[in-house]
């Protein structure tokens, strides 16, 4: 099988295709572009089925369930989302699930684009344009890796079963996704799960991501007397809500940097030594780090920890905002009725943000003074964490295509956000896998968004030599639990 020498001969074709996909402003979060988001669709579909896929279709998603994991209720049926299947010649194959999104980022500040950010331009191996990145560009390399392992032969098969799911609300926060994998769950059924919609350290430092954070939010209030109060009258006499939110938001913290609600660490899974130590050799230079970090003077958070580590693979707690009392100008000597404040909770692998949510009600409770009243609020049921064990079989053998693709070794990173992969692997009961090739420098949700398409080869290369190692691999061992690290 001549992957690498098929890919090259086709990359001239692979770069045109993504040019014609990426001028389709399939932008989600504008309800003008429904349309545009449909011609997306509509688009790769076409390329899918004549890369081979003999099953190709496309999904209106359902509204959000209240029983499905990020389920919200009742809602507008949404945008659309992509299926497709090729299945192997072995029928005990196992079947691999590829998660994508065709939608895309809104364009603006449109200014500082240096061409339409929906007329792609090449530059040299650069292809600019919105989307060529995040994640058109990454989806469409596993089209190109598909007829790679096929090597065009009619009538061929790839190794492994492959499922394709192209969702259309990515950058909007998946609204009707969980909804849509509980409801065609049969369909989706599937060994492995991967993703490529994430980035690797840098482009002669090739990684794959092994963990996504998650986040829970809120707005902590105290409210003390019915109206504002003079200080000199009543003030170190009647408690004060602005003391009183300022006590319980430096209590979030213990003297290590360890966040104090209860129960907060009960569920979170240590780094393996192996992790550990594949992060510290990725090449981090703290000062240049924090020269990106807005200027920032020192590094900072829990003890015991590497600035890494902390960003990655520790759950945190924020301040994100406060206010209350007089903050125009000049004195106003006051006990304020009232303070607010915005914070969040950056989660890891097991936590749930119910739990934490629930967690942080205690806490305020427990730790209110007498005379104020505080509440809690959430915007949401927050965003489930995600893990891929660097030691599972599937990661192992991801690693190894991407080693061979590449020519060197391939380091773990962990990103600090995330998007529905929790709700895949636990609604479809499958392992992920993180195989991407996207970089930070990709300018990814920004201005002249762009992708080097001998990277995207890269990662074709990979996905193609993936299929044949994991069919090498029985279903029931690629969910085994990982080796021991």
């Amino acid at each position: 099988m001549d992957v690498r020498g098929y890919i090259e001969e086709h990359a001239g074709d692979f770069s045109a295709a993504l040019s014609e996909w990426l001028a389709i402003p399939s932008i989600s979060a504008d309800p003008a572009r429904a349309g545009d988001v449909r011609r997306s669709a509509e688009w790769i579909s076409g390329h899918l089925r004549s890369a081979g896929f003999p099953v190709v279709e496309i999904w209106d998603p359902p509204a959000p369930r209240d029983d499905a994991p990020g389920g919200s209720g009742p809602a507008a049926r949404g945008l659309p989302t992509v299926f497709a299947e090729w299945p192997a010649a072995r029928r005990d194959a196992p079947a691999v699930l590829i998660y994508g999104h065709h939608d895309v980022q809104p364009a603006e500040p449109l200014h500082e684009w240096e061409a339409d950010p929906f007329r792609p331009q090449r530059r040299g191996d650069q292809l600019f344009g919105r989307g060529a990145s995040d994640d058109k560009g990454q989806v469409l390399f596993h089209a190109l890796a598909v007829a790679a392992c096929v090597n065009g032969e009619p009538g061929a098969a790839p190794p492994v079963t492959l499922k394709v799911l192209i969702e259309g609300e990515e950058e909007i926060g998946s609204p009707h996704f969980a909804g849509l994998l509980c409801e065609r769950r049969e369909r989706l059924g599937c060994d492995v799960i991967v993703v490529s919609d994430t980035t690797m350290w840098a482009a002669d430092v090739p990684s794959m991501c092994t963990g996504m954070r998650g986040l829970a939010d809120a707005q902590v209030s105290c409210y003390g007397p019915q109206v504002d109060l003079h200080s000199g009258s009543f003030g170190g006499a009647v408690p004060n809500p602005l003391h009183a939110l300022a006590a319980l938001l430096a209590g979030l913290h213990d003297d290590r940097g360890r966040v104090t609600l209860p129960g907060f660490y009960d569920r979170v899974q240590p780094l393996t030594a192996t992790e550990r130590e594949l992060l510290a050799r990725l090449p981090f230079d703290e000062a240049e780090w924090l020269a990106t970090a807005g200027g920032s003077r020192a590094a900072g958070g829990e003890e015991g920890y590497s600035t890494l580590e902390r960003v990655w693979a520790r759950p945190t707690a924020e301040i994100n905002g406060l206010w209350g009392g007089h903050t125009g100008p000049g004195p106003k000597t006051i006990v304020p009725r009232e303070a607010h404040a915005k914070v969040s909770f950056r989660l890891v692998a097991e936590q749930e943000p119910a739990e934490v949510q629930r967690g942080l009600r205690e806490y305020v409770a427990a730790n209110a003074p007498p005379g104020i009243r505080a509440e809690v609020e959430f915007s949401g049921p927050g965003v489930r964490p995600c893990s891929s064990p660097a030691g599972s079989p599937a990661v192992r053998a991801a690693r190894g295509a991407m080693e061979r693709a590449f020519g060197r070794e391939v380091l773990f990173t962990r990103e600090g956000g995330s998007g529905p992969e929790a709700d895949l692997a636990d609604i479809l009961g499958a392992p992920l896998v993180f195989l991407a090739v996207g970089l930070d420098s990709d300018a990814i949700h920004a201005p002249n968004e762009r992708v080097d398409i001998s990277r995207l080869l890269k990662g074709a290369e990979a996905a193609a030599y993936l299929w044949h190692d994991l069919a090498g691999y029985k279903p029931a061992e690629l969910a085994a639990a990982p080796a021991g690290q």
